[in-house]
């Protein structure tokens, strides 16, 4: 397992773009439908736009149609969750282990086989294509 990675806010400033760092550092949520992994029909590894863990496989990548990047799990040991209370409901988050970046939530409306909907931000996110 790697060392968690830590950076002052000034670090993560430096080399995350704005975006990434207001989604990334301050939990935030790009609007539906503004990013191109949404759209990533390719094989490959999507890894955190923070530190380049690993997070999902195109395997487990699906049109949820929210206009998001859905995936049915994550790769082993590439997330953690926590509860969300904010905007008055209850929601899972969904943030890198190795950065702590926000990355989403987790809801339990997903195909099989787990029934679970990564909903990810693609601005928390890079896209490594398949080699080949």
């Amino acid at each position: 397992m790697s060392d968690p990675v830590t950076k002052s806010d000034a670090e993560w400033r430096a080399s995350l773009s704005a975006e990434q760092y207001r989604v990334l550092r301050e939990h935030g949520t790009e609007r539906a439908g503004t990013s191109p992994l949404d759209r990533e029909k390719r094989q490959g590894i999507f890894n955190c736009a923070g530190c380049g863990l690993p997070l999902f496989a195109s395997e487990a990548k699906f049109d949820s149609g929210t206009g998001w990047p859905s995936f049915f799990q994550p790769l082993d040991q590439a997330i953690e969750t926590t509860e969300d209370r904010s905007w008055l409901m209850r929601r899972t988050e969904v943030h890198c282990r190795r950065c702590g970046g926000h990355l989403g939530h987790v809801f339990p409306d997903g195909p099989k086989p787990t029934g679970l909907r990564y909903c990810m931000n693609g601005a928390a996110m890079t896209f490594e294509p398949k080699a080949g």
